[in-house]
């Protein structure tokens, strides 16, 4: 299959994929090739999850809390998508200018989203000031200690012989 034109490259190179099929269709060959390159936005957006929003920080001790994680995770990023059109392009001196206002990089939205607050309705008065609890005491000990769960396998018992 050649192809004609790749959008934003002038003379795209020759770009071989191989599958075991036999018999394919020009439609399936075509969904495989743009399956082949969408892998690459798929892979910037794990490492931004992973870099920039701290997916993989968190020590977490439970699946369900973990579960929950990577829902606020994607929650912080759809914010991130919706906010592109509201935000102000604040780039780095080496970076090129975004092309269109409302194709801004989740990154750039980021770094734009703290002027973004002044912009919107504020529904709610400002918190009020309290001072933090008296916590635990200095000197006394943890009675509720995190649970910890032994990797690996289990000590075998001891036989009397």
């Amino acid at each position: 299959m050649t192809i004609e034109r790749i959008r934003g490259i002038d003379h795209p190179k020759p770009m071989w994929l191989w599958a075991s099929e036999t018999g394919l269709h020009a439609t399936t060959m075509d969904r495989y090739r743009q399956a082949y390159r969408r892998r690459f936005d798929i892979e910037h957006l794990f490492r931004f999850c992973k870099q920039t929003l701290g997916w993989t920080k968190a020590r977490l001790r439970d699946p369900a809390a973990a579960d929950r994680w990577t829902w606020l995770i994607i929650a912080a990023y759809t914010q991130l998508r919706l906010a592109r059109h509201h935000t102000t392009d604040l780039r780095r001196p080496w970076e090129r200018p975004s092309t269109r206002p409302g194709r801004l990089s989740p990154t750039r939205v980021r770094r734009g989203f703290r002027y973004l607050r002044t912009k919107l309705p504020q529904p709610a008065r400002a918190p009020k000031t309290s001072h933090p609890g008296p916590g635990r005491p200095p000197g006394s000990r943890n009675k509720h200690p995190a649970p910890r769960h032994p990797a690996g396998k289990r000590p075998q018992p001891e036989t009397k012989g």
